[in-house]
């Protein structure tokens, strides 16, 4: 859980909005050559034979189960809960996902579902997916799903005020949600398909630490490109400096787009090359997905009995 203490020269840096303009604004430029190329690079990194069933039992564990639907039912968070708990019925030491995340109005009936399985209940929050709402009905909304039990909380930030250089009010809001949020953790959404740039990744991934967040997402799933690796490099690389400076460690989240174990497998190597084995836990990454789990199930049969089992043989929806 993120604490509120700064040491002092992140502290001068929220002073006021010239000091945060001044620090986000002064954090040094991304090479964009080099991030892409070294995660393509890191992309290409085989995993021996003897290590990809713990990488795929790693990455099942950090998924995130997730049904951000307009047509979601009770029945169907339900399905996802039971599919949470115990994700290969026919194989028990199949490990369970980290949490399922729905709309806070499901968010109850997820916790009902999943009491009991130390499975966590995310909701989205704050207007999701644009954020564009007034304050008020955004914290109403996360107070909805923190009463509902929900463990974790995704929220969007105003990218709007975040491309006009208004930092202080982004800053401002992330901090009231992170005090309704209590004792739930708060995953602060980037959309970093909408922030154009590296250096603005770069920003606002120390924005949303400095205001509190947990964790830092790349996604909301709605809107293209969501996760890439060479965004999440760089989120990557803001929570390992964010701890070099500050002792603590904060999470990583890329969401949207990531369907494959080799997808997932390359995410965690850059995890443990960016930022470091410390990371390779759902305490601190998490997959943002819906479709991932089907075909980490598949991959994980076959690295058992030796053989393709095919999508009949695991439900991939």
């Amino acid at each position: 859980m993120a604490t509120a203490t700064l040491p002092a020269e992140l502290s001068d840096a929220t002073r006021d909005e010239t000091s945060l303009r001044r620090f986000l604004h002064g954090l040094p430029g991304v090479d964009q050559v080099g991030v892409e190329q070294r995660a393509a690079s890191l992309g290409t990194r085989s995993i021996k034979k003897a290590s990809k069933l713990w990488a795929i039992d790693t990455a099942i564990s950090m998924v995130d189960l997730t049904t951000l639907e307009g047509a979601d039912t009770h029945g169907k968070v339900r399905a996802l809960a039971a599919k949470a708990r115990r994700p290969d019925p026919e194989r028990p030491d199949t490990p369970q996902v980290a949490a399922v995340c729905v709309y806070p109005d499901l968010a109850a009936t997820a916790v009902e579902a999943l009491a009991g399985t130390g499975v966590g209940v995310a909701s989205v929050a704050t207007a999701f997916p644009s954020g564009r709402s007034s304050r008020e009905v955004k914290l109403a909304d996360v107070q909805l799903a923190v009463n509902a039990g929900a463990t974790e909380v995704d929220m969007v930030i105003d990218r709007g005020a975040f491309l006009e250089g208004r930092y202080g009010q982004v800053f401002e809001e992330i901090q009231a949600v992170k005090a309704a949020c209590g004792d739930a953790h708060l995953k602060v959404i980037l959309e970093t398909g909408e922030l154009a740039t590296y250096d603005n990744v770069r920003r606002a991934s120390w924005l949303a630490l400095l205001a509190g967040g947990d964790f830092i997402k790349t996604s909301t799933g709605k809107i293209s490109p969501a996760a890439t690796l060479p965004v999440t490099h760089v989120m990557l690389q803001a929570v390992r400096d964010w701890y070099t400076t500050t002792g603590e460690l904060r999470g990583v989240k890329p969401a949207g787009g990531i369907r494959t174990t080799k997808d997932a497998i390359r995410y965690l190597v850059a995890v443990h090359e960016v930022a470091g084995p410390e990371w390779l836990t759902p305490a601190l990454f998490r997959f943002g997905a819906s479709s991932l789990l089907g075909d980490l199930l598949l991959q994980r049969r076959t690295q058992l009995d030796g053989h393709y089992s095919g999508p009949d043989y695991v439900a991939v929806d």
